[in-house]
């Protein structure tokens, strides 16, 4: 079936409309904003970032990283979502700020460790997206930036695809355990200084 058929295009988000959300954000300072800054450089789906557990976020590392995997209040997209992601720029400044609050999710307002409300959280994260950066875009289309962003610094598509918890195509993809998180290290940094 034709696939394009009442699939409304999501834009992605432009860069410079990106920094000025990273800007508010750090403006704010609040776990709303924590939330957004996370998803902006890390291309995490909304649902996966709402959803985390304080000890998904490995501040300690070289590298630090945060752990994408499935719980009962929140399941996965697909058996690639689950994932390591390393944190740059504003998303390692909001793991900061996570890990500084009491509770043990990373954003109690809507993860309680029975329900993950990442409907309530998008609502209210795109409707505060608009005031900022104007009408047509979404929390969702931070994934699609990112994919540009990534694509942009020349960043190979399986790293890619392991990044952002996208399926893979191919047999090839299924072997072995995918890239070392200071290969996904690098082109994250690579992405930044772009």
């Amino acid at each position: 079936f034709d696939q394009s058929q009442g699939v409304k295009k999501r834009l992605p988000v432009k860069p410079e409309e990106i920094k000025k959300v990273q800007a508010e954000c750090f403006k704010t300072d609040d776990e709303k904003r924590w939330l957004v800054a996370l998803v902006t450089d890390t291309g995490m789906r909304l649902a996966e970032a709402a959803g985390l557990h304080k000890d998904d976020i490995m501040l300690d590392a070289d590298m630090p990283y945060v752990i994408v995997q499935p719980y009962p209040w929140r399941r996965l997209k697909t058996r690639g979502s689950a994932r390591h992601i390393p944190l740059i720029g504003v998303s390692l400044w909001a793991a900061r700020r996570i890990q500084q609050h009491d509770s043990s999710y990373a954003f109690p307002r809507y993860c309680d460790g029975r329900i993950c409300n990442a409907n309530s959280a998008s609502a209210a994260l795109n409707k505060w997206m608009k005031t900022k950066i104007g009408e047509g875009y979404t929390m969702h289309s931070f994934r699609h930036s990112m994919r540009d962003r990534l694509r942009a610094v020349e960043c190979p598509s399986d790293v890619i695809d392991q990044i952002g918890g996208w399926l893979t195509h191919g047999v090839g993809s299924s072997y072995g355990e995918g890239h070392q998180i200071a290969a996904l290290y690098r082109f994250l940094v690579i992405l930044k200084g772009a």
